[in-house]
């Protein structure tokens, strides 16, 4: 980040503590959350149907599996790693050049390996900062070290083309439609570090990017309030079938249902209107701790339905088991879901100000 961006970055977030940004390259909740917004976005009105035909029609299946590609190319992106440094380099450059804010939530944890201090950093891309309404859509961004569970070569190299890359590469073209969408609604895209910075299972923590993000927003140590966030992991598997998640449908049941119910206007058959696994995953914290109503997008059947989870943590999560056409359809819906925010907002903000008005 130049010395000009990060002076702006600063002075637009004027209520944000310095240590939060800077220059560098649980248990299953059972019951809906009572912190979801007043505005239930399940029961607004469906846009017209020319729009829906229209909807997503720009975003680039080719460009997202571009990008996937390209983060791949990389090689393993394990947190602390020059394959993660030369990868949040890429991001940044990226999303500076389509006009977003970028910056880090930089913290330390103990290298699982030696106890030792290492710092990991969330990558932040704000849209349109001086919009005080604010959504949140995420994804994590590190790749586990080893392919654990691979049961040939389970110290091998991973990819992580699926677990890891797929939702970089989502919203790195999502983020192309960011810039010029009008609106009262600010989005932020955040990167969250540390989802997969495990050498020992069930020995090392999960999740420390998005608990870390989670505290800090709890306790106030953020400068703004987001209404809902979606997360999006593992998106790119080539037999795509989304069901929705039982966490999300529990804790962000409204959100969760309006992600659904516009696929199926869309006809995108992907999204499956039924309840799928039960996930441990970074929308947890947001739910939690941080009491963000938080939906989370995944496809836990990787290679499809019927084989489970086989090609998780394994070498097999490679380019060649991912497919554009599924980043397409998760990208269709999501960017339809960005623009019924706004016209949801919209709508809510004249309608304030009419009784306002009256008054």
């Amino acid at each position: 980040m130049s010395a000009k961006i990060q002076i702006l970055f600063c002075v637009l977030l004027l209520s944000l503590p310095a240590v939060l940004f800077a220059q560098q390259p649980t248990a299953n909740a059972a019951r809906q959350t009572k912190n979801e917004p007043a505005t239930n976005p399940a029961k607004q009105d469906v846009p017209p149907e020319s729009r829906i035909a229209d909807a997503g029609a720009d975003f680039n299946k080719d460009f997202a599996f571009n990008h996937l590609k390209a983060i791949c190319d990389i090689g393993p992106r394990k947190s602390t790693s020059e394959g993660m440094a030369t990868q949040q380099a890429m991001l940044q450059k990226h999303f500076e050049a389509l006009g977003a804010m970028v910056g880090y939530q930089n913290f330390e944890v103990n290298d699982p390996r030696t106890g030792q201090p290492a710092t990991l950093s969330n990558l932040i891309v704000r849209w349109h900062p001086e919009r005080t309404k604010r959504l949140m859509i995420c994804c994590h961004y590190d790749t586990r070290p080893f392919p654990d569970s691979d049961p040939v070569n389970p110290q091998g190299v991973f990819i992580g083309a699926n677990d890891g890359a797929s939702g970089a590469a989502f919203l790195c073209e999502l983020g192309r439609h960011m810039q010029n969408q009008d609106g009262p609604v600010g989005f932020d895209f955040v990167f969250f570090d540390g989802e997969e910075f495990v050498f020992v299972a069930r020995r090392d923590p999960m999740f420390l990017g998005s608990l870390h993000f989670a505290r800090q927003y709890a306790a106030g140590n953020w400068d703004v309030k987001y209404d809902y966030a979606v997360l999006v992991d593992m998106i790119g598997d080539k037999s795509l079938q989304l069901k929705m998640e039982v966490n999300s449908y529990n804790m962000a049941r409204n959100l969760t249902k309006m992600i659904w119910s516009i696929a199926k206007d869309l006809k995108v058959r992907e999204f499956r209107a039924s309840k799928g696994h039960t996930i441990k995953d970074d929308h947890l914290p947001l739910n939690e701790i941080a009491k963000i109503p938080t939906c989370d997008i995944i496809d836990f059947d990787y290679p499809k339905p019927g084989m489970r989870n086989r090609y998780w943590h394994t070498t097999q999560d490679s380019v060649e088991n991912c497919s554009a056409e599924s980043l397409g359809k998760v990208g269709i819906v999501m960017l339809e879901w960005t623009r019924r925010m706004q016209t949801l907002y919209e709508k809510n903000e004249k309608k304030k100000s009419r009784t306002a008005n009256r008054r």
